[in-house]
């Protein structure tokens, strides 16, 4: 475990250093990241200035769901967003074999070697729209945070679970581009209340896709609303990012040269 955390710690560092070798661009990606977070909420904010709302929730409680999901999206994007491209490159061009002589897991190298600093603008703009949020609202209990924490890590696993799932698909599907399409579509049903959707719907994102423990739930586990049941699909969440880990490691066996 030493040697891992060790050699991710080390390809951190790596990253980092890449990215300020040009520091305005950096800069600028910060920057144009943080300002998209802003512009995140508008929906919200032009449903609630125009006298709608979404049922049971105020503004600031959306806000704070939204930020939660920025904040998922962001841990996710660091570790995972780059994995499927690279592994697709490698695959197109044949180039997947110096992977798998690398002295380590393929798919540890690959999410070691592709840690995306840029992604740390979606943390940031997600936690200052979480502590706005939490500012306005003044109500949140300390007793709600051991279920927040633990949901908000059951959405990880979602993120990471899906991220690895279409990453997997690259070694049969060289022209999978779209899928990350696919993916933000779906993920769509957590940026808002679950409770809006149908009873159908909501069973789906909650324990078959459980794209709702993005956003939806660990926001109702601060705000005292968390229904205990719920709790128990953290193991759909858990199992998600297990079959995404298994899924891929699967594939790897299957690689076959260029194109998969």
């Amino acid at each position: 475990m030493k040697k891992f955390l060790f050699i991710y710690a080390e390809c951190i560092k790596t990253a980092m250093a890449r990215a300020l070798t040009y520091r305005l661009n950096f800069l600028l990606s910060f920057v144009i990241t943080i300002g998209y977070n802003a512009l995140f909420p508008l929906v919200s904010v032009l449903i609630y200035r125009s006298g709608a709302s979404f049922p049971g929730w105020n503004f600031y409680e959306v806000l704070l769901m939204q930020s939660i999901f920025i904040l998922s999206q962001g841990v996710a994007s660091i570790m995972f967003s780059n994995v499927m491209w690279t592994t697709l490159q490698h695959i197109r061009e044949g180039s997947f074999e110096i992977v798998l002589l690398k002295p380590v897991n393929p798919l540890f190298f690959l999410i070691s070697t592709n840690f995306d600093p840029e992604s740390i603008g979606l943390i940031i703009g997600g936690g200052i729209l979480l502590a706005f949020s939490i500012i306005k609202m003044e109500i949140i209990s300390l007793a709600s945070i051991p279920a927040f924490l633990f949901l908000f890590a059951a959405g990880f696993a979602v993120m990471a679970g899906m991220n690895m799932i279409m990453a997997a698909t690259s070694f049969k599907w060289v022209g999978n581009s779209r899928i990350p399409e696919i993916f933000d579509s779906i993920l769509t049903f957590g940026k808002y209340p679950i409770n809006i959707f149908p009873d159908a719907i909501k069973g789906i994102v909650t324990f078959i896709v459980p794209v709702g423990m993005i956003g939806f739930y660990p926001a109702s586990a601060l705000l005292g609303r968390l229904d205990p049941v719920i709790l128990l699909a953290a193991i759909p969440c858990a199992l998600f990012m297990i079959l995404g880990i298994w899924l891929y490691q699967f594939m790897v066996k299957l690689y076959e040269g260029v194109g998969g």
